[in-house]
């Protein structure tokens, strides 16, 4: 019984660590394009306890940007460029010629 209860451990403690490995990757500004968007759509739904219906247009948003910056990333990933995902610095600079988010 006991070699039970120390797998599970070793398995929760396993768990834990690919949910913070997980949750880092999505809080990385170089990875993730969409944060200030996904934060906007948190925040709205706090706001309004969790009635989805009043936030649509900031999911809509987040929406809008993750269509874009796949589609850059694919584009990146056909052409060749490393890596397929602009940096955040690639991105204010992209974001600039274009004269701001396009979404």
């Amino acid at each position: 019984m006991t070699a039970k209860k120390s797998y599970w451990l070793i398995g929760l403690s396993l768990y834990v660590i690919q949910m913070d490995k997980k949750a880092g990757k999505v809080r990385n500004q170089d990875i993730n394009p969409c944060i200030e968007e996904s934060d906007a759509s948190q925040k709205c739904l706090n706001a309004y306890n969790y009635d989805k219906s009043m936030c649509s247009a900031y999911f809509q948003r987040y929406k809008s940007c993750r269509k874009y910056w796949h589609n850059i990333m694919l584009q990146r990933r056909r052409d060749g460029v490393r890596p397929d995902m602009p940096t955040a610095a690639e991105r204010q600079e992209m974001l600039a010629t274009v004269g701001g988010k396009p979404y």
